[in-house]
């Protein structure tokens, strides 16, 4: 596992050893950064479940301007913290060890927004539509954000909650591999 492009290319990222963390593949990575390569620079990014940290890096290698990485895990926080340092992008990174959906409800309070969002959790875990809807919950999205979902079914990123569907508008849905990636927008508010 490698930073794709930018500041830190080529730099090698470790990974949290186990089950419990299923890093992005490649493929799948290097796709979501060609869909998002003109809407990274000068970028807050929101890496939740983060893992080894991969997708906040490569965002901030490649121009954004800070990145935040949350994961519950003591072993993917060292690791994170580990590939930040390697790379040489830790002045840009903040690294949390917390729960997603509880980290979101405090950051609320610090009237915080990020612009790119990547969601990743265990894929099991049916973790997707509570997170975005905390997210909602908490205002943490820009105006135009995009959030980006790795699933093993797209139908698990909303679970057909109707008041996800009306707050998101799907952007785009790719497959690779085992892995759908799902491009979401939050719909303009209508007051």
């Amino acid at each position: 596992m490698r930073i794709i492009t930018g500041k830190a290319r080529g730099k090698k990222l470790a990974a949290p050893e186990g089950l419990s963390t299923r890093p992005t593949s490649a493929r799948a990575k290097e796709a979501v950064f060609s869909v998002l390569q003109f809407s990274i620079s000068g970028k807050r990014v929101l890496d939740l479940y983060a893992g080894s940290g991969q997708m906040a890096l490569e965002a901030l290698s490649r121009g954004a301007a800070s990145a935040v990485a949350v994961d519950s895990s003591p072993e993917a926080v060292r690791i994170i913290k580990k590939n930040a340092e390697g790379s040489g992008l830790s002045d840009r990174l903040s690294v949390v060890r917390a729960d997603a959906p509880g980290w979101i409800m405090s950051a609320s309070s610090r009237k915080e927004t990020f612009d790119i969002v990547f969601i990743d959790p265990p894929y099991a875990a049916g973790l997707i539509p509570d997170t975005l809807a905390a997210l909602v919950k908490a205002g943490l999205l820009a105006d135009g954000a995009t959030v980006v979902c790795e699933s093993a079914d797209p139908g698990d990123v909303t679970s057909g909650r109707a008041e996800l569907e009306e707050e998101f508008e799907t952007l785009r849905i790719s497959k690779y591999g085992v892995a759908y990636i799902t491009y979401l927008s939050p719909r303009g508010r209508k007051d």
